[in-house]
């Protein structure tokens, strides 16, 4: 087992707070978005070598999974990830092309697709998936602007999927003007005091306008359907499917990748038709995770793929030698709360406070975690286990 040095990344929509409270440090005074766990080589966890600090590639290899710890203080960027085709193909053009990984215009950083789970460790604001025609249809009603009432007509000529994408491929391609959007936000602010149905769609798009004023993602909001993940929950968001988080404190595991398209609430790259191309039509819904019980104290939670699951372990006096941890194969384990002691088949120990993560590989065999507290643990699950059941939330 490796004691895992994690970086994190500070993009301008993560908490101040929430990651440094997490880890029982002091307020980073900036923004801290995310905690990196993987060998992704934008930004890979660090181990100890023999002669100090190495990457988890030179020891582990690639892993098919990343696990990260989100905070989000503000909107994300509406985006979408492309899936495993697009990834492929993205990539191979990019690099032909000779775009440097950090160019601010790359948008394919790797050739892989990103399919990711979250699993809410506070309540977690997220919007994602497209709302049925008819709902667009009664929130965009009550928005008095010509631009959206032309957005309306074109929805009504052509109702359905396609005509969602054309709608969204016409704000993209040509945005409303920031005036245009100051209207839209006065006026779903008026929908909102009137009382008038689904008017949380209507707090969204003020509470969207206040973060990004003049942002075409203002409008694309009322598009998209939002939801509240309680702590404990988890949602799976296939490739193809549009999101953009909102706040809130997660786990997310995904397919290690950093492929994103971008339509909104960013000063990033936006991609339009590269995001409108990604659109899958039978990924317009987020899916509730639901856990499958492994022994007495462990959750798993699988969407089916085969590159990633995730673990939750309650950990307590009941089992005074550990509860044992699902898999015995390459793993990311971390602890969300109390002090907890991993043992593996030899009988090795690592301590972890909550926010401290190690690596387990093959030959430390099955793991125990021995003490009180919560841990999680991403892996690649058996070939034979299961996926577990998926409900929308919608």
């Amino acid at each position: 087992m490796r004691r895992l040095e994690n970086p994190d990344r500070d993009y301008d929509w993560g908490s101040p707070e929430a990651i440094p409270r997490f880890l029982g440090r002091p307020p980073a005074g900036g923004p801290v978005a995310e905690i990196w766990m993987g060998t992704h080589p934008l930004n890979p966890s660090r181990v100890q070598g023999a002669k100090g600090p190495v990457s988890l590639r030179e020891v582990a290899g690639e892993l098919p999974f990343m696990l990260k710890i989100l905070a989000a203080d503000r909107p994300l960027s509406i985006q979408v990830h492309p899936n495993a085709v697009m990834a492929q193909e993205g990539y191979r053009a990019e690099e032909a092309a000779g775009v440097p990984l950090d160019a601010p215009h790359r948008v394919y950083k790797d050739p892989h697709p990103k399919p990711e789970m979250v699993y809410a460790l506070t309540a977690f604001d997220t919007l994602v998936g497209f709302r049925p025609t008819a709902e667009i249809l009664r929130v965009l009603a009550a928005i008095d602007v010509p631009r959206v009432q032309d957005l309306v007509e074109s929805l009504r000529r052509q109702p359905g999927f396609l005509g969602i994408v054309r709608v969204v491929e016409d704000l993209l391609t040509d945005p409303p003007s920031p005036e245009e959007v100051a209207e839209v936000v006065t006026a779903c602010r008026d929908a909102e005091q009137r009382g008038i149905d689904i008017k949380r769609a209507y707090a969204t798009a003020v509470l969207v306008g206040e973060h990004h004023p003049g942002d075409v993602g203002v409008v694309m909001s009322l598009l998209l359907n939002r939801l509240t993940l309680q702590p404990g929950e988890a949602a799976y968001l296939g490739a193809g499917i549009i999101h953009a988080h909102l706040s809130g404190l997660c786990v997310e595991v995904m397919v290690s990748s950093d492929n994103v398209l971008r339509g909104g609430l960013t000063g990033k790259h936006l991609d339009p038709q590269g995001l409108v191309r990604c659109l899958d039509r039978g990924m317009s819904r987020l899916a509730r995770v639901e856990a499958d019980q492994f022994g007495f104290s462990t959750d798993v939670y699988s969407p089916g793929l085969r590159e990633f699951a995730l673990s939750i372990t309650q950990c307590s006096s009941a089992e005074p030698d550990g509860a044992r941890l699902p898999d015995d194969g390459r793993r990311i384990v971390v602890c969300l709360g109390g002090d907890v002691e991993v043992v593996n088949e030899i009988g090795e120990r690592e301590k972890l406070a909550r926010g401290e993560a190690l690596f387990a590989d093959v030959s430390d065999g099955v793991l125990h975690a021995v003490g009180t507290g919560e841990v999680a643990q991403a892996y690649t699950p058996a070939p034979d286990l299961p996926p577990a059941e998926l409900t929308d939330l919608v």
